[in-house]
């Protein structure tokens, strides 16, 4: 055993040459994300849903969509609406609403939702928590 370096003095040594590696492996994770536009957002969700083929997936899409700090587009919902039919789950087509309903501003816009999408809710049968009676 090497009895003329006190241990802490290697323990220092050891630790100095560590940090340079450490600080070597650093990375950024912020510096090569740019500003999405809404359109671009909207077209990668619409191509999303219209991909997806399980449960899992709508729903991990439907929590990254309503992640952010915008309302989806219509051409987003109504994707999302068909994909949930695709997937046989009418629960979550009901909860996508509902989605909306708490990140619009106000009542009005959440109507407009509603006016633009009651064709295809006719078509999938698709009703809203309050008019199923919840």
């Amino acid at each position: 055993m090497d009895t003329s370096i006190p241990n802490f003095v290697k323990f220092d040594r050891a630790l100095t040459c560590f940090s340079q590696y450490v600080a070597v492996a650093q990375r950024f994770y912020s510096s090569g994300h740019e500003e999405e536009s809404y359109e671009s957002f909207s077209e990668r969700y619409v191509k999303f849903f219209d991909g997806v083929d399980d449960l899992f997936e709508l729903q991990r899409g439907l929590n990254n969509c309503f992640a952010y700090d915008l309302v989806p587009s219509v051409a987003v919902v109504e994707s999302a609406l068909k994909a949930a039919r695709r997937v046989n789950d009418y629960p979550t087509s009901v909860r996508i609403f509902e989605g909306i309903q708490d990140k619009v501003e106000n009542k009005k816009q959440y109507e407009e939702y509603l006016t633009e999408l009651e064709p295809l809710r006719k078509e999938l049968g698709i009703e809203t928590k309050t008019e199923l009676g919840f």
